[in-house]
This record gives structure tokens, sequence and C-alpha cells, in this order.
């Protein structure tokens, strides 16, 4: 399975449809640690981020009344000539100020959908498939919860609250391989874990897609492009695969691993309001 992701993630990098995303993706802006923290901190859940005018020409429109997030924008002064030139150069000076600008997130816009290396798995599963995933959540000491989620996020693992969200209007497939996903997280990416976000989640949906193919559910049309967004390329992805491989097979396994007791009941909370 491993293999089987490697050389997926591999082909995709290839594919008329990636190539179509990467040049999507050269669209945005990188934005310095600064200015990731500060659309965090007013944007908390924040995907895809660019300007006014930039929406604008990726075909869509940011909605009326939608309030942009503050950053940090340098700006390039004009040289001046004469004795005032020679001095700054002297002084090594860069010639940039700086100004307030907005930018908007992806959810706050409207129009045609946006390239994507992903596709979509089938919606259904067995119920008793996403049963056996929640019988494993008690013994990690976490609980589950499905409501609705923002921006077009399907489901999210926090340690500090030891709680695994999902997004409720998913399908049954998408579902176990998001509840995967997050069980990936809490298994994987507590405290201890040193990595970045994006070695987390390559190894996450790694995981994802193993414990969906034991449990007879084929997610790679949607995992390998996950994967392979996340590391870079195709090449990248499946070298990182091979580094992390026995850390995804053990979380696999852990997932997967048949239980000879009953069920426990699993802690839920309610759906959030609204």
């Amino acid at each position: 399975m491993l293999a089987a992701l490697r050389d997926g993630v591999e082909q995709l990098a290839d594919s008329r449809q990636w190539e179509r995303w990467l040049r999507f993706r050269r669209r945005f802006h990188r934005y310095s640690f600064h200015n990731q923290l500060l659309i965090l901190h007013q944007f908390p859940e924040a995907s895809q981020v660019a300007g006014y005018r930039a929406w604008q020409e990726l075909g869509r429109q940011v909605r009326r009344g939608e309030r942009g997030m503050a950053i940090i924008a340098p700006v390039a002064l004009r040289r001046p000539g004469g004795p005032e030139a020679e001095r700054l150069r002297d002084l090594e000076l860069p010639l940039v100020t700086y100004r307030v600008a907005r930018v908007f997130d992806v959810s706050q816009t409207e129009g045609p959908e946006l390239p994507a290396p992903v596709g979509e798995m089938p919606a259904e599963a067995p119920p008793q498939v996403l049963e056996r995933l929640l019988a494993l959540v008690p013994s990690l000491g976490f609980i589950v919860e499905f409501s609705e989620l923002r921006a077009g996020r399907r489901g999210d693992c926090s340690h500090v609250l030891r709680r695994i969200r999902v997004d409720q209007r998913l399908s049954p497939g998408p579902k176990v391989k998001t509840l995967s996903h997050e069980l990936a997280h809490a298994i994987l990416h507590g405290p201890e874990f040193t990595g970045s976000r994006e070695l987390a989640e390559l190894e996450a949906e790694s995981v994802a897609y193993i414990v969906c193919q034991q449990l007879g559910l084929d997610s790679s049309a949607y995992s390998f492009g996950y994967v392979a967004s996340w590391a870079g390329s195709g090449a990248a992805a499946a070298r990182q695969i091979s580094r992390s491989g026995q850390r995804i097979l053990r979380a696999a396994s852990e997932i997967s691993r048949d239980r000879e007791s009953s069920p426990q009941p699993v802690p839920l909370l309610p759906a959030a309001a609204g």
C-alpha cells in the first residue's frame, strides 16, 4: 500500500491536472511568518488567501460586506537622485517602506471552483466501518464532535482540547477517510512532534489512505493529490513517504487493528449551533 501511494503521487505530478493546479498556486503570495500570524489571529480557519484584485483575476469575487484581514505589505520607494542617492548608497539602506493591505480567504469569495489536485472518493461506506473507527477514540483520550465546519474544512484535531471534529455534512465514505486522517494526527502529532505542518499532513493522509484501503474504500483520487500538494511535488512526496514509512504503518496498524472486546461508548459533543 505504501508503494501504491508513492507511485500514485509520482504519477499525479506528471498530469495535466497537477500542472493546472501549480499555475493556480503561483498566483498566491508566500506570506511572511509575521503576516501568517496576523492572518491566523484574524481568521483562524483561513486556507487560501489573496488580495481583492488577485481574486478577481482568478475569476472569483469577494462577497459584499466581507471584511478583509489586515497584513503588512512592503512598498518600494522611488530611488532619489543626486547627493541624497550617494548618501543612501553609502548607508546601504533598503528603499522600502510598509503599508497595511487587506487580503481575503477563499471562503469570503464566490465564483467558479478553483483547480485542485484532489478528486472525490466514493461517497458510500458500510455503517459499521465508521463505528469501528469510533471505537478507538476513547483509548486515545479524545472525544469526537460531528458539526458543520467552516472554510471548506473537513475535520481537525486538537491535542489541547483532546477533541477531533468531523464535518457532519460529509458523505459516509469521506467521513470515514476524514476520521482516519484526524485519528492519525491524534496518534502521531502530539506535543512531542517537532516536524512541520507539511510533514504532519503528509503522514496523516498517508495513514488515512492505508486505513481506507484496508477497510475496502478507495481514497486514492483524494489522497494522492492531498499528499502531493502538501509535499510540494510528486517526487518529494514519494521520498518523504519512504522516510516516514514506519510511523505511517504504525499509526495505520493502531487504527485498523481488530478489537476483540465490544466497542466502548464514544463521547460525542453536540453539533455546534447553526
